[in-house]
């Protein structure tokens, strides 16, 4: 009778392996999120529509971010020609002198 009891201990180690695999798989699906990409995949006004918002959070955080470092870099030049330093005074003199020569020649 030794034969039945280890056939019934391989099934039930059979069986509680499986149970763990499935247990991993379903953890490891659960952590890929994929239950949400399928939702996701079967709206797609919604996918489009959160894409439509989050570029333009992204072009208004780009905006926002080029008008900070665009002002802070006017602050520091004017902050420098105020200074009178002759390097600096004389190169942003040119820089002016190119602009407005620019400025003259433009046709409009």
């Amino acid at each position: 009778m030794a034969g039945p009891v280890d056939k019934d201990e391989k099934q039930s180690l059979l069986l509680q392996q499986l149970s763990e695999r499935v247990g991993k798989l379903a953890s490891d699906l659960e952590k890929a999120r994929l239950a949400d990409y399928v939702t996701m995949l079967e709206r797609p006004k919604r996918m489009l529509w959160g894409h439509f918002l989050g570029g333009i959070a992204r072009g208004f955080g780009i905006a926002v971010g080029f008008t900070l470092l665009t002002s802070t870099a006017i602050y520091l030049l004017q902050a420098l020609g105020a200074l009178n330093l002759p390097i600096v005074g004389d190169y942003i003199a040119d820089i002016i002198q190119h602009v407005q020569a620019s400025l003259d020649n433009r046709r409009y």
